[in-house]
């Protein structure tokens, strides 16, 4: 069977799997688990400034270099760091923040929203 290129990327567009890329901060919610997936980070897209509160990072994707620079200054508490990438709702889960990149370091206004640190 053969899909005609136009259905294949209103597919696209309308799965809850394709979403953007896009400029955003992680910050700590308070939240705190007992076991992984921990929903314990809001994630706030610095463009629209929608937030995704309950939201699980994931920082896989990144070399192991930006992933140890995550950790190194406490980007994912405290926002630190202007990630790259994009938020995924699969179904009734939480959404997820999916990190493709480290764009640079956060302004104080764009960590407003984020715990003194």
């Amino acid at each position: 069977m053969h899909l005609k290129p136009a259905i294949v990327v209103l597919f696209l567009l309308a799965s809850p799997l394709a979403a953007a890329e896009g400029s955003y901060i992680v910050c700590d919610n308070g939240l705190r688990c007992f076991k992984a997936p921990c929903p314990s980070s809001a994630v706030r897209n610095l463009a629209t400034g929608q937030a995704f509160k309950g939201s699980y990072p994931d920082i896989s994707r990144l070399s192991k270099a930006d992933q140890q620079r995550i950790r190194d200054t406490d980007a994912l508490y405290f926002g630190r760091l202007v990630l790259t990438g994009r938020v995924e709702r699969r179904g009734q889960n939480l959404p997820s923040f999916i990190a493709t990149g480290i764009e640079r370091e956060a302004t104080k206004a764009e960590r407003r929203h984020c715990p003194a640190g």
